[in-house]
């Protein structure tokens, strides 16, 4: 018969939550949470009581009363007899299109700079460096304020471009047209339109939502066509022809559908004392995208010059026995390595950009701070509600993006065995 030899088992006492290690950590982690949470309770009820001296109370009613301010530019409808909701609304959306553009602009020219910066030729590399030097250790609102500078003073005014002799001419076949007042760019437009539909965020072209649809599932049938190419190499080791496939599911249903809507090109023309028609990009959009681009692409260079050092050199030299050309050895070895390093240090970048776009306030432009943060608190009154309103939007912008970077960093990690 089998008996336990193991000692009686001590019992629970009080005294046990700080002397045994089993509940010590438990125990320290319920009282660091209870602190906290006094702490919060009487952090709000001293602010209410001291709101409620002043004659304020908390309330977040102000949203839906009239804003009465402009917005330009501004992603959806809006005017100034819009809500304070509504504006808050478009600021957030200039907010996220400035920084998505950024983020694009600074990853292109650090992912540049980092590779050219240990490029053989002693020139580039040298210019890299001083690229490199220069923008990461001038504060980005310098930054923005010089090219703010720069397209306000050093731009034609749009009188330049009248006349038999202009002086100024616009560029790439009379397309793009850059002044002092922001550049103006040709847009789709459409001679036959599907109509309106009604949204959460305002009434949307309907062209363009089914031009998206149908470039959606065409991405989703090559997926297919390539998948199903992959299945036929495995079960025969011989792999059919897909380019001709490729063209005619990625191209051939797109083409279709805008010459039947009447795709076209809306460019801009001097009218007036102005340019009409076509996209306008403001100074002020131009001057954050980008200072934030050139000032952050500056420590993506470094970032992606580290993680290119810290694959072993044995790579490169593999991919040279193999008669892989410079080029196609960092694009197809050593980047897709060096990503591994590359992408946790980058989602700290596009953290800092998101975060910086609040500097607009210097240039005039109108993102979430500008609005929510700046208009909405001095007409309104309710500083504690903006701004922890405020606080709130950009936590939640910074945990989705560190969200997303985080799915892509498991992705590309090297899986253990």
């Amino acid at each position: 018969m089998a008996t336990n030899s193991g000692a009686p088992r001590e019992p629970f006492h009080l005294r046990m939550l700080f002397n045994d290690a089993r509940y010590r950590a438990r125990t320290v982690q319920v009282i660091a949470f209870c602190i906290l949470v006094l702490a919060t309770a009487w952090l709000v009820e001293n602010t209410i009581r001291n709101l409620a001296a002043l004659g304020k109370d908390f309330s977040f009613g102000f949203l839906w009363s009239k804003a009465g301010y402009d917005i330009a530019p501004h992603a959806i409808d809006y005017s100034s007899t819009s809500t304070h909701a509504r504006a808050a609304l478009v600021g957030l959306l200039n907010t996220l299109i400035v920084a998505v553009t950024a983020c694009v602009t600074a990853t292109f020219l650090g992912v540049l700079a980092g590779v050219l910066r240990l490029s053989d030729n002693w020139i580039v590399a040298r210019l890299m460096t001083v690229y490199v030097e220069c923008f990461r250790n001038i504060p980005a609102l310098l930054w923005i304020i010089v090219v703010a500078a720069v397209m306000s003073e050093a731009m034609p005014t749009p009188n330049a471009f009248r006349g038999e002799n202009p002086a100024a001419s616009m560029l790439f076949w009379d397309s793009i047209a850059v002044t002092n007042r922001g550049i103006y760019l040709p847009v789709p437009d459409f001679s036959r339109s599907l109509g309106q539909a009604p949204g959460a965020l305002g009434s949307f072209d309907l062209n363009y939502a089914v031009v998206l649809l149908v470039v959606i599932l065409s991405m989703l049938a090559h997926q297919r066509l390539l998948k199903h190419a992959q299945q036929v190499q495995s079960a025969t080791g011989e792999r059919p022809a897909t380019w001709w496939k490729s063209l005619c599911v990625l191209i051939v249903p797109v083409v279709v559908l805008l010459y039947a809507i009447g795709f076209h090109l809306d460019y801009p023309a001097l009218k007036g004392l102005n340019f009409t028609g076509g996209l306008q990009l403001r100074n002020s959009f131009i001057a954050l995208w980008m200072g934030l681009s050139v000032y952050t692409g500056a420590f993506i260079a470094e970032n992606v010059r580290s993680g290119i050092l810290a694959i072993s050199r044995g790579q490169t030299e593999a991919a040279h026995a193999l008669r892989l050309s410079s080029g196609r050895t960092m694009r197809l070895v050593i980047l897709p390595q060096a990503l591994r390093i590359i992408v946790p240090p980058l989602i700290s970048q596009y953290l800092n950009i998101t975060k910086n776009t609040s500097l607009g306030l210097a240039v005039g432009y109108m993102d979430l701070r500008s609005t929510l943060g700046g208009i909405t608190i001095n007409q309104t009154g309710r500083e504690l509600e903006g701004m922890l309103m405020m606080m709130l939007i950009y936590v939640a912008i910074s945990l989705t993006i560190s969200g997303a970077m985080n799915i892509y960093n498991n992705r590309v990690k090297l899986k253990e065995r």
